[in-house]
């Protein structure tokens, strides 16, 4: 009968390390498979896996351009069409609503509403930014957008 408390391994699963040099008969004696002297033959010997051997490194060969701006805003977008399918007429659209439904990662990070496709419901929408053709088509469908800061 098989119970928990007998399972175990296979037989010839499990395999004991090699206990290097433990004398010449163990077959990893005296230089314990590491050669006859150099670098990698040392205590603590070997070198880092980006080393090219004293040759000038690629990320020092390779021209560097451009910078990262720090103060960059990025914004999460969001398409017309995309809250067309989601939402039912009248709701109200946040950061929250976007999250909840999937449209969105973070419901505390900015979003933008963005003009693809069209909207056919009266939405309430509040957004960190929108353009202008996506204001225009939500208006014309009566519904607002609300652009916080």
């Amino acid at each position: 009968m098989l119970k928990l408390n007998t399972l175990g391994a296979p037989k010839g699963a499990n395999r004991d390390r090699k206990r290097r040099g433990r004398g010449t008969g163990s077959g990893q004696g005296k230089t314990g498979g590491r050669g006859h002297k150099g670098q990698k033959a040392r205590s603590g010997g070997g070198h880092a896996a980006w080393f090219e051997g004293g040759q000038m490194p690629l990320n020092r060969r390779l021209p560097k351009r451009g910078f990262t701006n720090i103060f960059k805003k990025s914004f999460q977008l969001v398409n017309l069409d995309a809250l067309n399918e989601r939402f039912e007429a009248g709701a109200k659209v946040d950061g929250q609503a976007l999250a909840m439904v999937g449209l969105i990662k973070y419901a505390d990070r900015p979003v933008k509403l963005l003009a693809r496709g069209a909207v056919d419901k009266s939405l309430q929408i509040e957004v960190s930014k929108a353009s202008e053709a996506a204001i225009a088509a939500v208006q014309a469908a009566g519904g607002s957008v609300t652009v916080k800061a």
